[in-house]
């Protein structure tokens, strides 16, 4: 017995709008808003440090994101966020971030307990900002919640 061939049905070409839908999906996807120099000169430096790590955050007055940076960003693993050194080069990358979209003031806001905020404080300063205000923005409860259970070890 002879074996047969079969053939597979051939695709019938797609219509006029499925080929623009097609079209438009790649046209999208090339052309993305590219990021530029946004030319603020004065802005707000949060910086948050907690016992684990530290964030620093840089803003205009308004609150949109300049540029920010964190110790887990840095490439700090575990107990070494937590570092003074960690929140140092945090700080240093950010300052370099903002830097480059023209800030040269900011006013410095501190937030947490952390062993970061002193050292991440002195790298903005050693970056070459010009430091108008040192505020520490700390949370403290008064008399809000109640407190967690005390712990047993």
């Amino acid at each position: 017995m002879a074996k047969r061939e079969e053939k597979a049905p051939e695709k019938k070409a797609g219509t006029e709008g499925e080929e623009k839908a097609t079209e438009k999906a790649a046209a999208e996807k090339t052309a993305r808003k590219k990021r530029g120099r946004k030319n603020v000169s004065e802005g707000i430096a949060h910086i948050h440090s907690t016992f684990n790590n530290t964030i620093v955050t840089i803003t205009d007055y308004q609150g949109n994101v300049i540029a920010w940076s964190s110790a887990g960003a840095m490439g700090f693993k575990g107990s070494r966020k937590g570092t003074p050194f960690a929140g140092q080069q945090a700080a240093d990358n950010a300052a370099r971030k903002a830097m480059d979209h023209g800030m040269r003031n900011v006013q410095v806001f501190v937030r947490g307990p952390g062993p970061g905020r002193e050292s991440a404080l002195r790298s903005l300063q050693a970056a070459g900002f010009n430091i108008s205000i040192i505020k520490d923005v700390t949370p403290i409860p008064h008399n809000g919640c109640r407190p967690p259970k005390r712990r047993r070890v």
